[in-house]
């Protein structure tokens, strides 16, 4: 089933998540309908609070990404063909690597797409979506999408990175999302 993307401006996305356990009530069924969404609103993650759930679980397939890329590009981010991943109750244990920049957008914030510095590699400590216990590092664009999604579930968003004065250039363009006055392909759902 497809499910509403919560808006900017709703609390929810501001909110720090909290961990879950297997018996987390119709996780199976969440799961499918998190995939289900971001592929329709052609995302390449989905954390759970963009679906109005205040828990610590988003997906990730970066493969999308390098399927997309022309033949010169592939060769730009060593982490390819990238992965498709469920991540439940995740937190870093490690960010390294050099800073690199990235042209980033957000399902909850359509239509804006801002250049953000984040770390070349990430270890995560995660459990899968059968609560197999796993310790990874993820690096390149792939890690690039856990670090979006993962500050998901810690409340932040890709804009809280811009310098101040951006982020006053972009108040007309966000107080107009939060009040619904945008056309998207997808379903949203926006604060009251």
């Amino acid at each position: 089933m497809l499910l509403p993307i919560v808006a900017y401006g709703d609390p929810i996305l501001r909110t720090v998540c909290k961990d879950i356990d297997k018996d987390y009530p119709s996780l199976q069924e969440l799961l499918e309908d998190m995939w289900e969404t971001m592929y329709y609103s052609n995302g390449v993650g989905l954390a759970a609070p963009q679906v109005n759930h205040p828990i610590r679980l988003f997906t990730v397939d970066s493969t999308q990404i390098f399927s997309n890329l022309d033949e010169e590009e592939k060769d730009k981010y060593p982490d390819g063909p990238g992965i498709k991943q469920v991540f439940i109750n995740a937190h870093i244990e490690e960010l390294d690597g050099e800073e690199w920049t990235y042209n980033e957008g957000c399902l909850s914030i359509p239509k804006i797409r801002e250049d953000i510095n984040r770390n070349e590699t990430v270890t995560l400590r995660f459990l899968d979506e059968n609560f197999a216990e796993h310790k990874m590092t993820f690096n390149g664009v792939t890690a690039r999408v856990i670090l979006h999604e993962y500050d998901h579930i810690e409340g932040k968003l890709f804009i809280d990175y811009l310098k101040p004065l951006k982020r006053k250039l972009l108040k007309g363009k966000l107080d107009d999302i939060s009040k619904g006055k945008i056309k998207v392909d997808y379903k949203m759902s926006f604060p009251k």
